[in-house]
């Protein structure tokens, strides 16, 4: 029995012990790292100004001939532009073979009409582009006459024309006028009013001091009047 007690002791002893040390041992500090917001910087983008690339770039030969000879006469050259342009679906793989698609541009256009509606060309050599699904047909072999006329117009684009200038200005200088006589219509309408109220509010205040001056002055009545004169006589008499 004695030696059961001894040795429940010694464990009550060692439970105690071990609870000092573990109060004893100091945990090592954890700093803790605020979390600060995480602010998104603002992408800077930049402004892309590189030209479209074009998609198909070829050239072709088209032949005119077989597609306006099945219609007539006087619908030939209409029909050679819209036979290049089925040529130019089909070939450039447009979407659904669309003629909408496909831009001629105006000095293939004057070439194939440059004989009249009747007599269009048999042929064309055609340089082709096509950008973003849409088809531009152009001149591959551009004749002197041709580029004649394109510097011509380049030239006209450029310059500024005096006349239509000069007409601007004056149109410009009418229309100001035009706002300046409404202006000053409507200025001397707001006066003329102006001055017909104030002069109608001097007329009604002219009436009221009028009447005032009536009702104050309290003038004798006429048989006061008759009464004195008969006095007056009667003095006389005697």
């Amino acid at each position: 029995m004695v030696e059961e007690k001894i040795n429940k002791t010694e464990k009550v002893e060692i439970k105690n012990e071990v609870k000092e040390t573990k109060k004893a041992v100091i945990k090592p500090e954890v700093k803790k790292t605020e979390s600060k917001p995480s602010v998104k910087k603002p992408k800077t983008s930049k402004a892309k100004t590189e030209e479209k690339k074009p998609e198909l770039e070829r050239i072709y030969v088209v032949p005119l001939r077989k597609g306006y000879m099945k219609v007539p006469q006087y619908k030939r050259a209409k029909k050679a532009v819209k036979t290049l342009k089925e040529f130019l679906a089909k070939h450039m793989k447009v979407e659904d073979r669309d003629i909408d698609k496909v831009k001629v541009d105006i000095y293939l256009n004057n070439e194939i009409w440059f004989k009249g509606i009747k007599k269009p060309l048999n042929k064309v050599k055609v340089k082709a582009t096509k950008i973003d699904g849409i088809v531009y047909a152009e001149l591959a072999e551009v004749p002197e006459i041709v580029k004649f006329k394109m510097a011509r117009d380049a030239r006209r684009g450029t310059k500024v024309d005096k006349k239509a200038l000069d007409k601007v200005v004056t149109q410009e200088a009418a229309e100001e006028k035009i706002k300046e006589e409404r202006s000053d219509k409507t200025d001397k309408k707001e006066e003329s009013i102006k001055e017909k109220v104030s002069i109608d509010a001097k007329v009604a205040k002219q009436k009221i001091d009028a009447k005032e001056i009536k009702h104050t002055a309290n003038p004798k009545s006429t048989k006061e009047d008759n009464m004195s004169s008969t006095t007056m006589r009667k003095a006389l008499k005697k």
